[in-house]
């Protein structure tokens, strides 16, 4: 808690005041950061225009917050006992791409569950690769969208 308070620039009794212990800080962080990823998927409109374009967005919107995406997913023990009006919500990603595959832009013999795990697994990887150096943090979305898009597009 030390170390926290001097990078926040404030005193430890001030850290204290807001989180009485380290499990409080850390789960206010776990909350508010599936609020953050949750908010910038909205604003990103999924349900909007054609499917093709509303996924770009949505990986525009999910890399924006990669940070926040790595805190969460990289551990699998960060989101155990969260309460399950804080569990993130994905059905947005599952309606878009069922909505992709109806209206022929995303492989219809890929299941939903797939095509969601491929696009998790692009975004998380793009995320570590551009805080460890490896990508530059402009290309990583535009990395995504084109192996994601090359991947999964049905073709004429």
């Amino acid at each position: 808690m030390p170390d926290i308070a001097k990078e926040a620039g404030v005193g430890r009794t001030t850290v204290h005041r807001y989180f009485p212990d380290r499990e409080s800080l850390i789960n206010a962080t776990i909350v508010d950061s599936v609020q953050v990823v949750t908010n910038a998927v909205a604003a990103a409109a999924p349900e909007d225009g054609c499917a093709i374009e509303a996924m770009r967005r949505v990986i525009n919107a999910m890399i924006s917050v990669g940070n926040r995406l790595l805190f969460l997913f990289d551990d699998p023990n960060v989101l155990r006992g969260l309460p399950p009006e804080a569990v993130p919500d994905n059905s947005y990603l599952t309606n878009l791409i069922e909505r992709g595959q109806a209206e022929g832009v995303f492989d219809p013999e890929s299941s939903t569950q797939w095509l969601e795990h491929a696009l998790y697994g692009l975004v998380m990887w793009a995320c570590q690769d551009s805080k460890n150096g490896l990508m530059p943090q402009h290309a990583a979305a535009p990395a995504v969208i084109r192996t994601f898009e090359r991947g999964v597009r049905c073709r004429d």
